[in-house]
């Protein structure tokens, strides 16, 4: 079969470049089209650098003129990055830290979605793989991260560093752990305006000896607020990872969540979506799965929103236990659960290194203005 170029361009006009929209060939992505009997060969630029961009992109192409064209055609696919000069983003120089190379943001749209537990297993799994990690548990209100370390009676210690006395974090599992929960009795209500809470945050950030670390997680309290705000003022984070569960109410948050960092004002990667709770297989019943909440509702998300979809973990009984315990379900060997976190946090691992190969260091934001309303100043 001959193709026809005008077959092949009126094919791709139904399709746009992630993140860039309009169609590719009204925007001039598409640079050169080229037909050879039943050979394409497509030429197309984008601005977006990260290979999730490139590779959905190629996707896309491909499955457009099979099924608008001809599903036999042998296609070609050449995809050049024209990445802009410089990012749009508002910054200040960053208050980097020491000793710390990544800066990983875990955050959800709403409670309840397990963040600080796939935190808590994130971390150990980074740490079976070989990284230095730590956690500034900055969910003021309802920190949990010392529960799920066993380390909750614990109460960190003052160190001399170059004459300055520093907090030294607990550590348990390989794993630096900083939290507000250390400072407060078990049934004590943290009732703080956002400045103090911003100022106790710092104080753990600034104040503390983390040491050499490659990945410092930062567990988020639920939704978009003030303590968000004041972490990506005072730190220059990597990226974000969000959590959420498949059902819709919770992806309504979720998508709040991402377009919170993606603001032009903020602009941190966001490194992907993760869904908890994707579905529930009883003990009695290994090969059933049932989809309480929904089925690929985050997997459909990230998709649609274009950011990586890092995986998804099921709603299972003994990773509330082994939370409940102080004992992270990653912490066991060659179980699913185990090997489920293991794969995500590989994912997270490669998103990492594919966002410092194509991006600049993130810097500290300088906020001035947050949906009309006035944000504190530096």
């Amino acid at each position: 079969m001959k193709l026809s170029k005008q077959d092949i361009l009126k094919a791709l006009e139904t399709i746009s470049v992630p993140g860039e929209g309009g169609n590719m060939v009204e925007t001039g992505a598409v640079k050169n089209v080229m037909t050879f009997g039943d050979e394409v060969i497509v030429d197309i630029t984008i601005t977006n650098p990260s290979l999730q961009a490139k590779k959905r992109t190629e996707v896309d192409i491909l499955k457009t003129i099979h099924e608008q064209v001809y599903e036999k055609a042998k296609i070609t696919v050449n995809v050049k990055v024209d990445a802009p000069a410089a990012p749009k983003v508002n910054v200040i120089k960053g208050n980097a830290i020491p000793g710390i190379q990544n800066i990983i943001a875990v955050a959800s749209g709403k409670g309840g979605v397990g963040k600080s537990t796939v935190t808590a297993n994130l971390a150990v799994s980074l740490q079976k793989m070989g990284f230095k990690v730590g956690i500034l548990d900055a969910d003021i209100y309802g920190p949990s991260i010392p529960i799920m370390f066993d380390v909750e009676k614990e109460r960190p210690l003052a160190v001399d560093i170059a004459g300055k006395s520093k907090m030294r974090p607990i550590e348990n599992y390989g794993v630096k752990v900083l939290s507000i929960g250390f400072f407060t009795q078990p049934d004590q209500a943290v009732v703080w305006r956002g400045p103090m809470a911003a100022k106790a945050l710092n104080q753990m950030i600034f104040d503390a000896h983390w040491g050499e670390i490659d990945f410092l997680l930062i567990d988020l309290p639920p939704g978009t607020g003030d303590i968000h705000l004041s972490i990506m003022q005072s730190l220059p984070i990597t990226g974000a990872v969000i959590v959420s569960t498949p059902q819709v109410v919770a992806l309504a948050d979720a998508k709040k969540g991402v377009a919170m960092f993606q603001q032009e004002s903020i602009n941190v990667p966001v490194l992907g979506i993760i869904e908890n709770m994707a579905y529930f297989t009883p003990n009695e019943l290994p090969n059933y799965k049932y989809y309480i909440f929904g089925k690929d509702g985050a997997k459909n998300l990230a998709e649609d929103l274009k950011v990586p979809f890092l995986g998804a973990l099921p709603l299972v009984q003994s990773i509330r236990e082994s939370g409940d315990v102080g004992s992270p379900a990653a912490l066991q060997i060659d179980t699913p659960l185990s090997e489920a976190f293991k794969t995500i946090t590989q994912n997270v691992v490669q998103e990492v290194v594919n966002r410092n190969q194509a991006l600049p260091p993130t810097e500290a934001i300088k906020i001035t203005t947050m949906a009309g309303c006035s944000a504190p100043k530096k």
